[in-house]
């Protein structure tokens, strides 16, 4: 099923999908799975409420009740996540967003902030307790 074969029949919320913006990831939607029955879930307000909750910060259980049931969105949040569909849909919409501002699509260089990495060392006389020297 396309991600969007239904219409929504709901008011929209602030992190939902515009028309322009499911143009863009449908193709990077994977198609549904040979054999078995076929797929019967919105694609569009799977989307949607993955989006809602991450906007949110709400629970899983707590996804709005016009949205497929929880069980769904993380059955299809998880499986994207595994196979890498995520991934592909920020790869692309970076690229397009660097186009935009007239930048190369793929990044030339990165930056990695050493103060960030944890190191497995520990520090000085500071982290060594008196009743272990």
């Amino acid at each position: 099923m396309p991600i969007d074969e239904e219409s929504q029949l709901r008011a929209a919320y602030a992190s939902d999908l515009t028309d322009a913006r499911r143009q863009i990831i449908e193709p990077l939607v994977p198609p549904p799975k040979p054999g078995g029955r076929p797929r019967t879930v919105n694609l569009r307000e799977v989307v949607n409420a993955v989006f809602y909750l991450t906007r949110t910060g709400c629970g899983w259980r707590m996804s709005p009740h016009e949205s497929p049931p929880w069980g769904t969105v993380h059955y299809y949040a998880r499986q994207w996540r595994l196979d890498g569909t995520w991934a592909r849909m920020m790869g692309v919409l970076r690229e397009r967003v660097r186009q935009r501002a007239g930048r190369e699509s793929t990044p030339s260089a990165a930056i990695i902030d050493s103060q960030s990495v944890r190191t497995t060392e520990k520090g000085g006389r500071a982290g060594t307790t008196p009743g272990r020297k």
